[in-house]
């Protein structure tokens, strides 16, 4: 398998996020794909996920699905 050049893509922060070092970025890739990295280090690995795993990933933190869970 090719590795994806992730370098082209339109990488963005949420807003919530202000002006702090520590994010992470999101993109949309082709075939509905979802890309995640950390802002800290944009050379470095990223997490790749279906467009039907973001979405439910998104959905759970929406419905306050991981607010039990402690960090």
């Amino acid at each position: 398998m090719a590795e994806l050049d992730l370098s082209r893509f339109a990488w963005r922060k949420s807003s919530l996020s202000g002006n702090g070092p520590d994010c992470v970025e999101v993109a949309s890739l082709n075939a509905g794909r979802v890309g995640v990295r950390d802002s800290k280090d944009r050379s470095g690995p990223a997490l790749i996920f279906a467009a039907t795993e973001w979405h439910a990933f998104i959905g759970r933190i929406r419905s306050g699905g991981f607010d039990d869970l402690a960090i």
